[in-house]
């Protein structure tokens, strides 16, 4: 049995206004369904926002395509106007938050260095 691929872990930063934190956490409790939907449409999983002290936002998901995912979202008439709502809540933000977030560098995945045992690999 060939093992299926790994999803590609993609995680961002953002940093959130002082002075909106409040505001942009109440955005967030809950999402707007339409936007929900189409993250899963678009084929985002396990998307997980946390925000830190002086509103750093730091974001992760979860696709196997995350270029079709971008250009899905991008193209979306609900995410487009979502993401024109959530941009004012940003600092140094030159355009759409979901395509202007600064990407991290993945450097280290337990999952991907743990050796299975024999038994489990039989």
């Amino acid at each position: 049995m060939t093992p299926s691929p790994s999803p590609t872990r993609v995680c961002f930063t953002l940093r959130v206004r002082p002075d909106m934190l409040a505001d942009y956490v109440s955005r967030h409790t809950p999402v707007d369904p339409a936007m929900l939907a189409e993250i899963a449409a678009a084929g985002r999983r396990n998307y997980t926002l946390f925000l830190g002290d002086g509103g750093l936002l730091v974001g992760y998901y979860e696709t196997d395509d995350d270029e079709a995912a971008q250009a899905y979202l991008a193209a979306s008439p609900v995410a487009t106007h979502w993401e024109a709502e959530m941009a004012p809540y940003f600092v140094g933000l030159d355009g759409r938050p979901d395509q202007a977030a600064t990407p991290l560098t993945e450097v280290f995945h337990l999952e991907d260095q743990i050796v299975p045992s024999e038994s489990e690999s039989a």
